[in-house]
């Protein structure tokens, strides 16, 4: 007997994934105040209504959205139901909704370690919390990839916002700089110059950028302020540029990277 899950929130991300589960062979209850079920999904009129019955909801809305989510939906849910948040909140706001769950539910922390779009079901995840275990049990037959973190409701959340930390804060890096680059007419030489950097990356690179921003960082300082005075020239926003020599001058002034 195929099992039921309830998705709350047919967006992008709700869609995708409540699709990749039907064809995977579960049944699937979806609502979505805007947005309609994808084929195979059974339409509901409301959250707790699509929770009716189900072993395991997904919610996959907005962090903004999820208590109000939680809250409509408990009325429906048998107790002992597995509650799954996979929006992206802090590790406070997750634990505030198992507070919030007062045990009625079992509330996993879950965390889309990569987009969603080509992904779907499929997308990695990491679930921490007392049933992120059962989590897995139920999602792993049915092909999704899911890790399961030895921690606390809270716990995914943190390992998911410390890499959005590192990478989105190179890509706002590599954004700028390339910003600046069209408007110096240096395009092409920079993208190869930092395609060629990342393709050279190791473990030794993260050794010498937190050692190498502490040993030299009175230097670079003043490197970074005249980078700023060129992106102000260019007339480039130097947001990142600004955030790097403050960096700098809080390592100089005896910070640890």
């Amino acid at each position: 007997m195929s099992v039921t899950i309830a998705v709350l929130g047919l967006g992008e991300a709700g869609g995708l994934i409540s699709a990749g589960l039907v064809k995977a062979g579960a049944r699937v209850r979806g609502y979505d105040p805007r947005v309609g079920a994808p084929p195979g999904v059974q339409q509901c009129g409301s959250d707790a209504e699509a929770c009716e019955g189900a072993a395991l909801v997904l919610s996959v809305n907005s962090a903004a959205d999820a208590p109000d989510a939680l809250a409509e939906g408990l009325p429906g849910c048998d107790p002992g139901t597995l509650w799954a948040d996979l929006n992206t909140a802090s590790p406070a706001e997750k634990l505030s909704l198992e507070k919030a769950a007062g045990g009625r539910v079992r509330v996993i922390d879950v965390a889309l370690m990569s987009p969603v779009p080509g992904h779907g079901l499929f997308t990695p995840m990491t679930a921490s919390g007392p049933a992120a275990a059962d989590y897995a049990a139920v999602l792993r037959p049915l092909g999704a990839k899911v890790d399961v973190l030895d921690g606390p409701v809270g716990s995914a959340a943190t390992h998911k916002l410390l890499r959005s930390v590192f990478y989105k804060g190179l890509a706002a890096a590599v954004l700028e700089a390339t910003a600046a680059a069209r408007a110096a007419g240096l395009s092409d030489w920079l993208r190869g110059n930092i395609t060629e950097e990342l393709i050279r990356a190791d473990a030794a690179t993260l050794q010498r950028l937190l050692t190498g921003s502490k040993t030299h960082a009175v230097r670079r300082i003043h490197e970074m302020e005249a980078a700023e005075r060129l992106l102000g020239d260019l007339g480039v926003p130097a947001r990142v540029t600004r955030a790097s020599r403050d960096w700098l001058a809080d390592l100089a002034d005896g910070a640890e990277p």
